[in-house]
């Protein structure tokens, strides 16, 4: 005889599969209790910000400490890599946003990126406004 007969292993599936169904609701799932702590002992360093407008200009922002701005200034799109390397040899841990209006073509935002990248400025990320 050349045939299998699969008829006892679907019988067993099916009652496995039942037990499976009824205990699975049973089982409670562990909890895990994280500790909390009242404030964290080093402040998140404030990023720089490459802001580019509608027309193409490239600005470069800093904060200080409590998030308020400390600097703005327009730069030219071949100094931009090198003042952001500047700032990060002294913060390494400082991520850089970039941050580009709407209407700006998608090409300028990745023309930047890529500027960025080659000059290997680490932390690169984009700004994004939150949907309502």
């Amino acid at each position: 005889m050349h045939e299998i007969n699969i008829v006892p292993y679907v019988d067993v599936m099916l009652v496995l599969l039942v037990i499976f169904m009824v205990t699975a609701p049973l089982v409670t799932p562990g909890v895990i209790e994280l500790p909390s702590v009242s404030k964290a002992s080093i402040a998140p360093v404030a990023p720089l910000e490459v802001v580019i407008r509608e027309d193409r200009t490239v600005l470069l922002r800093s904060r200080d400490a409590k998030g308020a701005l400390a600097e703005e200034r327009r730069v030219a799109r071949g100094e931009l890599a090198k003042l952001v390397r500047e700032r990060q040899a002294a913060n390494p841990d400082q991520p850089v946003l970039i941050a580009a209006d709407k209407n700006v073509r998608y090409e300028a935002v990745l023309q930047v990126m890529d500027e960025l990248q080659r000059e290997r400025v680490k932390r690169v990320g984009l700004v994004v406004k939150p949907a309502q």
